[in-house]
């Protein structure tokens, strides 16, 4: 499986395992959510816009992106920061959400139903309980994600083959 590749710096692949090589296009830049702070924004209950994302300067950004967030004092120092940087903005704060407990990207006994009938409807092969269970947490929540219906998921394909469930 593929790693995420190049970092805001500019770096090359492998160097930033926070961004993946189907968000280049705006990995350099930041100028969208990459998965990983998405990912971080659904564990800690924040819907933040790209407005809100793109107010803030360039190195919060990458700060964010770069921050830890997978055991509880981590999550809530995420949002603490996430919110201090955000409390300078004019403008509404960003909505709060419900946190999942048990969030469909952390399954390991089946592969989510909306996954599987993305994938039918695209023609493509359902994944394996297998393949499922290797993907990082990460790469489950990008697929997740960019399975969703009525959204722009240009990126699904590209995300398979990234990780190494289609053929390049």
């Amino acid at each position: 499986m593929s790693e995420m590749t190049h970092a805001p710096d500019g770096s090359h692949a492998g160097d930033d395992p926070a961004i993946f090589a189907f968000e280049r296009d705006f990995a350099d830049s930041l100028r969208c959510i990459p998965m990983s702070v998405r990912l971080k924004l659904d564990s800690v209950g924040i819907k933040l816009s790209l407005k809100h994302w793109n107010r803030l300067p360039a190195a919060e950004r990458s700060r964010l992106l770069h921050l830890p967030c997978e055991a509880a004092a981590q999550r809530e120092a995420f949002r603490q920061e996430l919110m201090q940087m955000l409390q300078g903005q004019a403008g509404a704060p960003p909505r709060t959400l419900p946190v999942e407990p048990q969030p469909p990207w952390e399954e390991q006994h089946q592969v989510p139903e909306q996954l599987q009938a993305y994938l039918a409807q695209l023609q493509l092969p359902a994944l394996s309980l297998a393949q499922w269970r290797a993907l990082r947490p990460v790469q489950r929540f990008a697929l997740l994600k960019l399975s969703r219906p009525a959204h722009d998921n240009d990126n699904f394909v590209p995300a398979l083959r990234e990780f190494g469930l289609l053929p390049a």
